[in-house]
């Protein structure tokens, strides 16, 4: 090679190093701030509450061992399969009861719960936005036994009934004194245990003569089979 033609190599391999440096210099800042952004996404992302919840969730599946269902006696497989074909349908509607004041009286009694808007009437009507004593929500309550009786057992199988609890139960609106409330229970959930069976029912208050409900209740009643 001659001294020319090496000088021309050296020349042009010193213009593509140039040439690359002056395009790193051009788009380095560019290419700088896109991965910072993307960065900041992928953190964002990450950071955001479903995400979180969502890891939890699968954290918690990975070390809570799988149970086992436990082994559900015939009887109480045959009741679940009964009453798993009316979930979401109503199956109750009570009859109407009156709730007066002395009922009222004795609950604030039994209860030591005397609170003016119960049982003082005349202070009531002259203050009360309601023009006269309510029931207390815990009455209405209290009453969901007797409202959701039946005059024929819906359960003839069962040995025994439990009140399980409360789901979640709300007030919507007072129950003034003199008034008639009733019951309607809606289905919800039917759930199997090994000698036992637990309904899972809304149950609505309702007051005659109002479109609002007094009450709703989510219960849990458990069937001993």
């Amino acid at each position: 090679m001659s001294v020319v033609e090496y000088l021309k190599d050296k020349e042009r391999l010193l213009r593509q190093q140039l040439k690359n440096v002056e395009f790193k210099s051009r788009f380095e800042p560019q290419l700088r701030e896109l991965s910072e952004k993307l960065s900041q996404t992928i953190n964002n992302t990450l950071n955001t509450p479903w995400i979180g919840r969502f890891s939890l969730l699968l954290e918690r599946e990975r070390q809570t061992p799988q149970s086992i269902p436990p082994a559900i006696t015939p009887e109480a497989q045959a009741f679940y399969e009964k009453w798993d074909a009316f979930i979401g349908q109503e199956t109750h509607l009570g009859e109407w009861l009156l709730i007066d004041q002395d009922r009222i009286n004795q609950f604030a009694c039994v209860t030591e719960d005397d609170q003016w808007i119960h049982t003082d009437v005349t202070r009531a009507a002259e203050e009360s936005p309601f023009g006269t004593t309510i029931a207390h929500g815990f009455l209405t309550l209290a009453l969901l036994p007797k409202l959701t009786e039946s005059s024929k057992t819906p359960y003839p199988e069962a040995r025994m009934l439990v009140n399980y609890g409360l789901n979640k139960v709300r007030f919507p609106y007072p129950v003034k004194a003199g008034s008639e409330v009733r019951a309607r229970t809606l289905l919800k959930d039917v759930i199997p245990s090994k000698r036992c069976v637990d309904l899972v029912s809304e149950i609505s208050v309702e007051i005659n003569g109002s479109k609002r409900l007094a009450c709703v209740a989510e219960t849990l009643l458990r069937v001993y089979l």
